[in-house]
């Protein structure tokens, strides 16, 4: 399948239609601008609170006029812009296909290797964000503003805090499985060449991903990993841009040195010593330090995040403490604060948590609501520093495939750091009210994650959608799952070059992402909780219909506090989720029949983690029937505080072949 990297089929058509565009344009940007300067947000108004209350009235009321005046003159303009444009979308192609085709700009796309399918498994990341980017006037109706900026800031955040080190601690120890804090805040950054048998003291303050600086050019990037990785062997599949750090503890589990060798990112340490808290004293100084640019969610910031290390994996049978060290696998990408945090749910199977940064190695990206196209560009330029290959701009415009006019796109985007091999979209038809207005859909693709031995193509499919969003819509949505289901299983049948008896290609994974505007929990969502969806594809955080699992909690941010002091911030937001008393102060709850439809009122009686209305589903089915695919670890992600009214999730999925796993 040929993947469309314009909108038009030739350059006239291209031509044609910026031009009807640049008609349109001016009048556009008026009326945005205009109904903008009457809806303030939150923040401009608490910024507006020292200055006299007739200064903002007045610049309204010069302004106004002007704005009207200006926009009845591009009037004409546009109507003839329309004229021309509208015809010309019944040729526009549903999606626009970008690949960086210079890959030192790009910092996450050059450290992969391809998966042989050999030896031990390999584990992929999915991430997925409602991103809010509408044209600057509708977005301030969801206490959210200035969508250009918020759109370059979004796609920096996002590439710094995947393309961070992922770290992995590796603990010998008779006796003692647990780190102390101490014992953390000693690992220093495998970035610094300075710090090559650098011997240093547990109490001094935390680094590691903390001081990794994701803004740095590639070229420069790239240039350090391939020196890394020279002196050392290969890296195991699927632990591309990964510190390892090896400690050898005593019986106390004590450490009191760290030798680094920057060789492959790896740092040893060993010998007993007393614990210290000076790094926790240190880093309660550093965390109130003023941010640098960027905002907080700039991994120039040394205030430390608070994503725990909690992956273990033991070896079976018995173990004589006395004569042999466990082997612990921790697997970490930043350090935690005071202490570790432990699962509080000890029978679950995969590691969960609230990260103040998107998972190291994020390898797949589904946004939605990147409905304003130059928001869209902008942010496409910055996630090109980390992902090869990105689709945007995708849906319909005017009549064309849909039944209504639509007067912007899908919202969708997708971003990934393998080649995507096949890609189609599909518009709902059933969408009411002002959901009608955007050709809301479901974007399905087809990506080469890796070959076999004997030159089979491994494969994986994704799928990125955005159910109605209007209360009360459940048939709507519940209609449009049907035909997620219906499309996907027509797309896989379309794009599978495989028989049973003659498999050219093995599916590693089948993954649902985005924002389905229903929860797990709301009595008004019982018919989209206990669709058939959910009996072919897994809900990581779900126990059944009406019930969530004890740690996961809402996506959906309560508008008015967006930029509160307490949760303005990656940091900050993260510390109030992790209490149910700041939860219920800053998520949007379910909604209940027995309860008053203040907000405030809910959120007082109702128990819960809030409204999770993003999701990530994968299922075992139509898969390569040898391997076995698991999720490793679940995420609610705090990165874009202050950016968006919803928490990005990410999930990452162990693909086990069977062959050496551990």
């Amino acid at each position: 399948m040929v993947l469309y990297t314009s909108p038009f089929p030739n350059s006239f058509l291209s031509v044609l239609h910026s031009f009807s565009w640049g008609l349109i344009f001016p009048c556009y940007w008026l009326a945005d601008r205009l109904v903008a300067s009457f809806v303030p947000t939150t923040y401009e108004k608490r910024q507006r609170a020292d200055d006299p209350c007739y200064f903002h009235a007045l610049c309204i009321i010069i302004t106004t006029p002007i704005y009207l005046a200006l926009l009845v003159a591009s009037l004409p303009f546009a109507l003839i812009g329309f004229l021309l444009w509208s015809p010309l979308q019944s040729a526009r192609r549903p999606y626009i296909y970008s690949r960086l085709e210079d890959k030192n700009h790009a910092n996450g796309a050059t450290l992969l290797t391809e998966w042989k399918a050999a030896g031990n498994g390999k584990s992929f990341c999915f991430g997925s964000a409602n991103v809010c980017l509408l044209p600057d006037s509708l977005a301030r109706f969801n206490n959210v503003f200035n969508t250009q900026a918020r759109a370059k800031e979004i796609g920096r955040r996002i590439r710094n805090g995947a393309s961070r080190p992922q770290i992995k601690i590796y603990i010998d120890s008779p006796t003692n499985t647990s780190i102390s804090a101490a014992s953390f805040s000693s690992l220093v950054s495998p970035q610094g060449g300075d710090s090559t048998n650098r011997t240093v003291n547990a109490g001094i303050k935390r680094t590691t991903s903390m001081e990794y600086k994701g803004d740095n050019s590639g070229s420069n990037n790239s240039e350090d990993s391939r020196e890394d990785k020279g002196g050392a062997g290969e890296p195991n599949e699927g632990e591309e841009n990964t510190c390892i750090v090896r400690i050898n503890g005593e019986d106390n589990g004590h450490v009191s040195d760290i030798e680094t060798d920057t060789v492959n990112g790896q740092a040893h340490a060993s010998g007993p010593a007393e614990p210290s808290l000076e790094g926790d004293a240190e880093i309660s100084k550093t965390s109130n330090h003023k941010q640098k640019e960027g905002d907080s969610g700039s991994l120039d910031s040394y205030s430390a995040s608070r994503e725990s290390l909690v992956k273990v994996r033991v070896g079976d049978g018995t173990v004589d403490q006395s004569t042999v060290n466990n082997k612990l696998l921790y697997k970490a990408s930043i350090m935690k604060k005071t202490s570790v945090r432990k699962k509080k749910h000890t029978d679950e199977t995969f590691d969960h948590e609230i990260s103040a940064f998107f998972p190291a190695n994020l390898d797949f990206l589904c946004l939605q609501e990147v409905f304003d196209k130059r928001a869209a560009e902008k942010l496409k330029e910055q996630l090109h520093h980390y992902f090869e290959y990105i689709l945007y701009d995708v849906g319909v415009y005017s009549c064309h495939g849909c039944c209504s006019f639509k007067f912007v796109n899908s919202g969708l985007l997708f971003a990934s750091r393998y080649p995507v091999m096949d890609a189609a979209y599909h518009c709902y038809p059933n969408g009411r009210g002002t959901d009608s207005l955007a050709s809301k859909g479901a974007l399905f693709l087809k990506v080469q994650v890796g070959s076999t031995p004997q030159d089979q193509r491994i494969v994986g499919y994704i799928s990125c959608t955005h159910l109605q969003a209007i209360a009360g819509d459940t048939t709507v949505r519940c209609e449009q799952l049907d035909m997620l289901q219906d499309w996907l299983s027509e797309f896989r049948k379309s794009t599978s070059s495989s028989s049973t008896a003659n498999p050219e290609e093995l599916v590693a994974f089948d993954v649902i992402c985005g924002d389905l505007n229903f929860d797990n929990c709301s009595s008004e969502d019982k018919l989209e909780q206990q669709h058939s969806l959910f009996t072919h594809y897994k809900d990581p955080c779900r126990i059944g219909p009406g019930e969530d699992k004890p740690w996961a909690i809402g996506t959906l941010l309560d508008p008015e506090g967006l930029y509160d002091e307490e949760v303005c911030s990656p940091d900050n937001l993260q510390k109030v989720l992790e209490s149910e008393e700041g939860r219920k102060g800053y998520l949007v709850y379910p909604t209940s029949k027995n309860h008053s439809s203040s907000q405030k009122g809910r959120k007082a009686s109702l128990k819960g983690n809030g409204r999770r209305i993003d999701y990530m589903l994968y299922t075992e089915e139509g898969l390569y029937l040898e391997w076995k695919v698991e999720v490793e670890e679940f995420s609610f992600i705090t990165q874009l505080a202050g950016l968006t009214d919803h928490l990005p999730v990410a999930m990452r999925l162990m693909v086990s072949t069977g062959e050496d796993d551990p």
